[in-house]
């Protein structure tokens, strides 16, 4: 996974920038990016123009020789810093044959063309929606002295933006390497770009589903609905497959995971090179799992993994690694909401090892759970309207919570996630699924149809495994004992002045609390607490959705053992 700063607006007036104060501008730049080097440590970048300044810190995954960036370019005109992989590269560049000189291999370079071929139309959202992949990026244009900052649908890959005292424009791929330069930080927001010729920011993702308040039934049958989802999200995994260095799968033994490593297990022992040519990826899968020795994650992976023929990997943490690691996983994660803190944990402890075995890329399961409302407070949801309504609300926030975990507790140690459940063009056939084929009232078990799609493939105890959120599934212990220590570290006449002390999205618990106090330490502007979203949850719903059951109300806890009457082990009911 890269990363990135930019620069922007530097000159004053029209005029270039003196060369001295380039030079200091250059130097800044360059130790803001050090900041961000942990995401792309394979290689380091820099263009230095007259009126931007854009560095590049490597991850390589796709020609790691020749694909270094900032990428120029055939006419050394423009300019590009992309983090992400653009997985119809290779179809792109067919389409410019003849038209554009391509000097790299790497798969991003195609926005460039891109970019030329819609530069004079302005119609950048097209441009965009012609890309298959994750993608943050910075263009600049030095023939006409124009940028274009963009981010991809959902908002897998992270950014943020900021402006300086001066009135420079920044952007980079964390919210560190802006902090004690701009004085006002915001994020960059997912599915829009920003066209600096017409000087706002334009959604280019929207779709019909967004607008429907319910999906409705179409003729086909559950099982037909299966068929398609099958179809597609194998489709997805194999575009996401594209990789030059070796990868993995993250398998924690949920339906998720397994499903991914699954479709990967059968996809990863060949690729076509030509019609007539197939070689192997690696010689062999590896999956990773991570946990308290016992747990429940650890035991449903391995039984995954035997059935799937993985090469397996389990990492046990005990609960002092993983209370030790808590500042360094906020300091990474920049934020200090509960549910993402708790399940990051475990997560940068196993991106830590993944590292270490040499691997940079890993698939995961991450947008299964928003698609098909597989979190166990689904079962509350009274129509069908409401549980539609509610998975797009998810969708559009994903970016701040679980993508954030996935993306940056994994880019801490320069491994990259991809999340083939929130492939385009798989959003698009899970979202047009008849709401009540996705609907789990009563007994039924969640994310059916996604079950009944690939129970061939996975033992039984796993296709119908009860949903675990991943902060319970790590062990059930790890968040009983982080709820227990904060709540003895922070004692109750602190908490009563919690809005005084956090004016802005002041603490509902003790736990959130202390992990503000951590954020604040290394992120003390009102602009950055901002960027971290604040809502009442249970079991890791929207705020909306508290009005779905009367036990809900009052309750702020992301764990899915809050389900009272759903999960297998809940939490016992208030005053029972």
């Amino acid at each position: 996974m890269c990363g990135f700063v930019g620069a922007f607006d530097l000159s004053s007036g029209g005029k270039p920038i003196a060369e001295g104060l380039r030079d200091e501008l250059r130097a800044q730049v360059l130790e803001m990016s050090k900041k961000i080097r942990h995401r792309g440590p394979d290689w380091s970048g820099v263009y230095t123009g007259n009126n931007a300044i854009l560095s590049h810190e490597r991850l390589s995954i796709v020609d790691p020789l020749s694909g270094k960036q900032p990428l120029i370019s055939d006419d050394g005109k423009l300019i590009l810093a992309a983090n992400g992989e653009i997985y119809n590269h290779a179809e792109i560049r067919k389409s410019f044959e003849g038209k554009y000189n391509f000097l790299t291999g790497s798969d991003c370079e195609v926005i460039l063309p891109l970019y030329k071929e819609y530069r004079e139309s302005g119609n950048f959202g097209e441009m965009i929606e012609k890309l298959s992949g994750i993608f943050a990026f910075a263009l600049y244009d030095s023939e006409r002295d124009t940028y274009l900052i963009a981010r991809d649908e959902i908002g897998v890959i992270p950014l943020y933006q900021g402006w300086d005292k001066d009135g420079h424009y920044w952007v980079a791929s964390e919210m560190k390497a802006l902090d004690g330069l701009c004085d006002t930080i915001t994020e960059f927001p997912a599915g829009s770009y920003y066209d600096s010729r017409e000087g706002k920011v334009v959604q280019w993702y929207h779709r019909d589903w967004m607008d429907k308040p319910v999906i409705a039934d179409d003729g086909r049958t559950p099982e037909q609905c299966a068929g398609d989802v099958r179809v597609a999200l194998e489709a997805a995994v194999k575009r996401q497959l594209m990789s030059d260095v070796p990868y993995g799968v993250l398998l924690s033994g949920g339906l998720d995971s397994s499903v991914i490593a699954a479709i990967t297990a059968r996809y990863a022992k060949k690729r076509v090179e030509s019609q007539d040519t197939e070689v192997a990826w690696w010689p062999r899968l590896h999956s990773f799992a991570v946990g308290i020795a016992d747990s429940p994650d650890l035991k449903a992976a391995r039984l995954a993994a035997k059935a799937l023929g993985t090469v397996h990997h389990e990492v046990h943490f005990t609960i002092q690694e993983a209370l030790d690691a808590v500042d360094d996983v906020i300091y990474h994660l920049e934020t200090y909401d509960i549910t993402t803190v708790r399940a990051a944990t475990p997560m940068y402890l196993l991106a830590r090892f993944i590292k270490s075995m040499g691997i940079k890329m890993v698939l995961t399961g991450e947008g299964s759970d928003e698609l098909f409302g597989g979190y166990l407070y689904f079962h509350k949801a009274p129509n069908a309207e409401e549980f539609h309504q509610e998975s797009v609300r998810k969708l559009g926030k994903l970016h701040l919570y679980d993508l954030l975990r996935a993306n940056k507790a994994l880019a801490a140690w320069g491994v990259e996630g991809r999340v083939p459940f929130l492939d385009k063009e798989f959003i698009d056939v899970a979202m047009h699924l008849p709401t009540s084929v996705k609907m789990c009232p009563g007994d039924k078990i969640e994310k059916w149809v996604v079950r009944k799609a690939f129970e061939d493939m996975l033992p039984a105890e796993i296709a119908w495994r009860q949903k675990e959120q991943f902060s319970d599934g790590v062990g059930y212990s790890w968040i009983d004992t982080l709820k227990e220590k904060t709540s003895r570290e922070v004692s109750d006449e602190e908490f009563s002045h919690a809005a005084d002390r956090f004016p802005i999205n002041p603490p509902a618990t003790k736990e959130e609390y202390y992990y503000r106090v951590l954020f604040t330490r290394h992120f003390p502007t009102a602009s950055e607490a901002k960027c971290v979203p604040h809502e009442a949850s249970v079991a890791c719903s929207t705020a909306t959705a508290l009005k779905w059951d009367k036990m809900f109300q009052n309750m702020d806890e992301p764990s899915g053992r809050a389900i009272y009457g759903v999960h297998e082990k809940a939490y016992r009911r208030p005053n029972a």
